[in-house]
């Protein structure tokens, strides 16, 4: 894990209001109609709960993956999006044990 990229991924207040909505998609995107703590979100409720444009929240998607925050599942047309919650602990342990 890079961890200036990690942390340039985190220095964005709407990428962190992303990463706290996938925490808990069923509460934030409850008109989801797949299990979406399994799937993932789509990218069109991120967009849509976000009220940017389709191409920022993809960007913001695309820096949170490359930094290892989030997955991608493609499925048909639509990709979802979850958090990696290893991402999460392995960051947890970094400020834990460096910083």
């Amino acid at each position: 894990m890079d961890q200036v990229e990690l942390f340039k991924a985190l220095s964005n207040k709407t990428r962190l209001q992303i990463l706290g909505w996938l925490k808990e998609p069923e509460k934030h995107f409850p008109e989801h109609k797949t299990n979406c703590a399994f799937n993932g979100v789509c990218v069109g409720l991120i967009q849509k709960k976000s009220g940017l444009t389709q191409s920022t929240v993809s960007e913001y998607l695309s820096i949170l993956q490359r930094a290892g925050l989030v997955t991608a599942t493609r499925m048909g047309q639509w990709t979802y999006y979850k958090r990696n919650e290893a991402a999460f602990e392995a960051l947890s342990n970094l400020v834990a044990s460096e910083l």
